[in-house]
This record gives structure tokens, C-alpha cells and sequence, in this order.
């Protein structure tokens, strides 16, 4: 068998988290097999699909490293998907309906499905679309649709419950079920890897396809649903979902690929981050759990964190200094930072980040202004005895002190060991605003001296 796999995204919004891993693990098996991964936009609903929303698709999927030997539009198939529903017509298989769906309702109640009440009506074709006429397919009263699912096992339905479900529009467009099971047989799909909430349209189309003389189908793979800390299926409500959304927050696309592909799936030595080729060769369907996946952001940024570190500290200057010139999310804004002095502070920066917009926290109090220390930090650290006597100590050395990494942290270090007291935290906590961060000395050293003096002597006003 020749691998032939896709991902039909639908542009009616921007790339959802749990789409972008459906593509990743269609990819990842086309790359693994030496098969084909096609990408089919399925934008047969006019009314919601926007030439943006496909072009973020590309965006998000280039992002993320994944490629595509084949492209396909499905609103430029669709008379090849009137003429499979007129060949369902022709046939008796399909049926035209004028049932309103108050009028459902009224028949079968609330919660009901379609009773098949114009199953031999004998309805005719509407003169024109949107006349309030659909076309139904016919599905079968007895036996059961089923398959062996390479995740979930036998999945069956029977077909008394499956109720006759609409496969064109009132305004003349063929549903998505026909374009799937028409699109699916055309180009030779092999394999359907997709999320399990689409379990209950897979029995629609293996009968379309059956209708259209299919004799086989394509093996199947719903993978396991992502959700949140609630364990609710992530939502674009309450959870953020857009990957181009995490692409702007300053997550490498390599870490986010890694992680997202972690979410079901796991190596057998249990190693989470490595090279993308070594994740291809280990890579298989059968492999994926079908349990929930939970998509723990704190995770991903561990994951994040780790390629960071990894990156040539050019790379990383490259990559960062864009957020390095941003509004801190803590202080004042660092504003438009000299380049030249990010280069000196990037190699800290880069050890201590999780993602490129956490930059402008670390590094505003050089650059720019630092937040007021937070209420709880300063009694912490700053109402300890012998603090006042250090700043008053530092701020005296410092006045005359050489300006330089070694000098400084002598002089800091200095004034607490001959005090008594310790005297790092509470400079740093005066300069920087924090209690974390960068090391404190190299810089300081980039500091302007008046400005290093000015705040250790307003955090000595404070205390007064």
C-alpha cells in the first residue's frame, strides 16, 4: 500500500491547536511511510470561508514545518459533487425533502431526528436554490456501518438509528459528508487521521462511499480529544487555541510542533523532546493513545524554555531583539531598545526565558524603568534589620567605585559581608523591581551611575 493521507481544514476560522496536531500526525505518518500528505481545503461553505482564514492556514502550517505534496480546493470540485448526488437520485438513494425543520419538530419532537417523511413524497426539485428544498440521503432501515478504528477499535452503528441526513443545502451546495467521501475515494486515501469528535459523520460517509461503489475503505484513526486543565475539550471560548496566537507570544515552532505531537502520542523510550527526524522514525498510528490529551501550557513552556537554550546565541539575538523593543507586561515599556546593548544582555536573557515575550521583564530595568517593587517582596526583603546601613553603605562605595561587573559585585557582596547582613537581594529588589531575574552585576554595569544611585537612594527614601 502507497500512504496517501490528508488534512482538509475547513477556513471558516484560524488554526485550531487540535487541527494543527491532526495535521502534524497525518505529516508525520506520510513522512514516516515515504507516502503522500495532501492538504484540501474544505471550503464548500461560501457564506463563512474567507481567502485570510486560508491564507492563515498556510501561515500556521509552514510555521510549523509541515509541507504538502498536494493541494486541493474543494469549491472547485463541486460538479463533481452534484454529479455524485445526481447519481444518488438517479438511483433512488437520494431523495428531495421540503420539510422545514419546525415541521420536524413537530412531528417527532425536540431531540428527534428526520423520520424519513418524504421518502416517497415524491417532492420535486425546487425551480431555484433556497426555495426551502434539500436533498437526503437515503440511509439503510437495517444492518450495521461500522470499521476497526487503529485507535478506538470496532466502531458500530446500526443503521435503524442513523436517521436520513442531508447531503445538499436548500441554496444547491453539496454538505461536506459528499465532498469527503467523494474527495476521499478520487485521490486514493489511504488513511483518515482525524479528531474523534468527527466519530459520528464517519458511518455517513462509508455509506456514501458504498454508494458511489466504493468496495473498500480507508483505514480510520480518531485521535483522542485535547482539553484544558477542566478536562473539557479546548475551547476558543475559554482557552487559547489559534497557533498563529502562539506563534506571536514567542513560542519556537519547533517547540510547539514537539509538544503538540506529544498530546496522545508518546516514543517508546519515553524521551518527550527531540529532533523532528528522530520523532518521524519512531512515528506510528498504532501507537497513539486514545485516552484524553491534556494540553498543559506550563508543559509547553518547559518545552519552549529547552529550545531556547538550544539555540545558537546569534539565532537567539535574531529572534528576541523584536520583543526585546516591547511593552513590558510588569513595568514601563523598555521601549526602543539599542541593539548593541541587547547583544550584551541576551546571552542572560536566553538562560532564563521560557518564551521571546517574557524579554521585556527581564531586561526593563536596564533599558528602561523597572515596576515598583510588589507590597509582599519589599517586607520581605527590604524591612529586615541592617538594610538602610547597607544601601547607605553601597550607594557611598558606588559613587567612586570603577564601573565595572567584578568591581560592582565587590562592592555589593562587600558591604553585606562587612555588615553582616546580606545586601544582593535587597540592591537588586531597589534596582530591578523584582526579586528574580538576570544577574544582578554584569548589567548593572551597562547602567548609567547616576540612574543606579538614583533608585538605591529612593528605595532608602521608602524605608525612611
Amino acid at each position: 500500500m502507497t500512504v496517501r493521507v490528508r488534512f482538509s481544514p475547513a477556513p471558516t476560522g484560524f488554526l485550531h491547536v487540535g487541527s494543527a496536531r491532526s495535521a502534524l500526525f497525518n505529516w508525520l505518518y506520510a513522512r514516516r511511510t515515504g507516502g503522500t500528505f495532501i492538504l484540501r481545503i474544505e471550503d464548500t461553505d461560501a457564506d463563512r470561508s474567507r481567502p485570510e482564514l486560508v491564507q492563515s492556514i498556510y501561515d500556521s502550517l509552514r510555521w510549523l514545518g509541515v509541507d504538502w505534496d498536494e493541494e486541493y480546493r474543494q469549491s472547485e470540485r463541486f460538479d463533481s459533487y452534484r454529479r455524485a448526488v445526481q447519481r444518488f437520485l438517479d438511483n433512488g438513494q437520494g431523495y428531495y425533502c421540503d420539510c422545514s425543520r419546525d415541521a420536524v419538530k413537530a412531528r417527532v419532537g425536540e431531540n428527534a431526528g428526520y423520520d424519513g417523511h418524504c421518502r416517497d413524497r415524491g417532492v420535486v426539485p425546487p425551480a431555484e436554490p433556497d426555495g426551502g428544498v434539500v436533498v437526503r440521503f437515503r440511509t439503510p432501515d437495517q444492518g450495521v456501518t461500522g470499521w476497526d478504528d487503529l485507535i478506538r477499535g470496532r466502531v458500530e452503528f446500526d443503521n435503524s438509528v442513523l436517521d436520513d441526513f442531508v447531503i445538499v443545502r436548500s441554496n444547491g451546495v453539496p454538505m461536506f459528508h459528499v465532498a469527503n467521501a467523494y474527495d476521499d475515494l478520487d485521490m486514493a486515501i489511504t488513511h483518515v487521521v482525524r479528531g474523534e469528535d468527527l466519530v459520528n459523520t464517519t458511518p455517513r460517509v462509508l455509506l456514501l462511499r458504498e454508494a458511489l461503489g466504493a468496495s473498500d475503505h480507508p483505514l480510520y484513526a480518531h485521535l483522542p480529544l485535547i482539553v484544558n486543565e477542566q478536562r473539557k475539550k479546548l475551547s476558543k471560548r475559554r482557552d487559547d487555541v489559534s497557533v498563529g496566537d502562539y506563534a506571536k507570544r514567542g513560542y519556537l515552532p519547533e517547540a510547539m510542533r514537539n509538544y503538540l505531537i506529544t498530546l496522545g502520542w508518546g516514543s517508546k523510550d519515553d524521551i518527550e523532546i527531540r529532533p523532528i527526524e528522530e520523532i518521524i522514525e519512531q512515528f506510528d498510528l498504532v501507537d497513539i493513545n486514545k485516552a484524553p490529551a491534556f494540553f498543559d501550557v506550563r508543559k509547553l513552556d518547559h518545552f519552549n524554555g529547552e529550545y531556547i537554550r538550544m539555540l545558537h546565541p546569534d539565532r537567539f539575538f535574531e529572534l528576541s531583539l523584536p520583543y526585546a523593543g516591547g511593552a513590558s507586561t510588569g513595568g514601563a515599556s523598555t521601549g526602543g531598545v539599542d541593539p548593541e546593548l541587547y547583544r550584551k544582555l541576551a546571552q542572560f536573557v536566553q538562560e532564563r526565558v521560557k518564551r521571546f515575550d517574557e524579554v521585556p521583564d527581564m531586561i526593563d530595568w536596564v533599558v528602561g524603568e523597572p515596576p515598583e517593587p510588589d507590597d509582599k517582596d519589599w517586607r520581605k526583603v527590604m524591612t529586615k534589620d541592617g538594610v538602610s546601613k547597607v544601601l547607605d553603605l553601597v550607594m557611598e562605595r558606588l559613587a567612586t567605585a570603577e564601573w565595572e561587573a567584578d568591581v560592582l559585585a565587590q562592592v555589593v557582596l562587600g558591604a553585606g559581608d562587612e555588615l553582616g547582613v546580606k545586601s544582593q537581594l535587597p540592591v537588586r529588589l531597589a534596582l530591578t523591581g523584582r526579586r528574580s531575574g538576570m544577574p544582578l552585576f554584569e548589567p548593572m554595569a551597562e547602567m548609567d551611575r547616576a540612574t543606579v544611585l538614583a533608585r538605591l537612594s529612593r528605595a532608602r527614601e521608602r524605608l525612611d
